[in-house]
């Protein structure tokens, strides 16, 4: 999966699909003020567990905001995917765990647990957070993603789950450590 990465270069945006960026001016305590924002869409965001395997199903994928950062740009996440479509928000976390990860969930079996901003800093999206536990039976695929996404599933036993929250050598998410936290507290 972590194939090398050669010709990166950053470029000005231009027709952006997914974000767009924005000059913010506004007046705070009678103090003008002005802020650079990104505009993006929420997401959604899974904690699967699986039964059988006492697993954590996790993604890794390529981030090119993360390679910036280091030298591989691969991240541990949550299966997640952007609120771009007309369905609720469960109905997408259902196509996300289905293309991503491989399993067919049925649309009751979504848990909600909260949702939170991300990126406040200069984006402020909205993601929720769900909670699904998936079994071999509700297998249809090896997932992976789709468009050429190069997502790759793996299990993250629930007794190495803390050492991840910990290790800082590897690139991960807030909501996926804030997952783990609250599934820790409720088990």
């Amino acid at each position: 999966m972590n194939k090398q990465i050669k010709h990166f270069k950053l470029q000005p945006l231009v027709d952006a699909k997914f974000i767009a960026t924005s000059f913010a001016t506004y007046e705070q305590d009678g103090i003008k003020k002005s802020w650079e924002v990104v505009q993006a869409h929420d997401s959604v965001a899974i904690l699967m567990y699986h039964k059988e395997k006492k697993s954590f199903v996790l993604v890794k994928q390529f981030r090119p905001a993360v390679y910036l950062n280091n030298d591989h740009g691969m991240t541990v996440e949550l299966c997640a995917g952007i609120v771009d479509k007309e369905l609720s928000l469960e109905e997408i976390a259902i196509e996300e765990i289905e293309e991503e990860c491989g399993y067919a969930v049925p649309l009751q079996n979504i848990e909600r647990i909260t949702s939170f901003h991300t990126s406040v800093g200069f984006a402020g999206s909205k993601q929720i957070l769900y909670f699904v536990e998936v079994d071999e039976s509700m297998k249809v695929s090896e997932g992976g993603g789709v468009d050429h996404e190069q997502i790759e599933v793996f299990y993250l036993p629930v007794d190495e789950a803390k050492n991840l929250i910990y290790d800082e050598s590897i690139a991960k998410t807030p909501g996926l450590m804030f997952a783990f936290m609250w599934w820790f507290e409720k088990n």
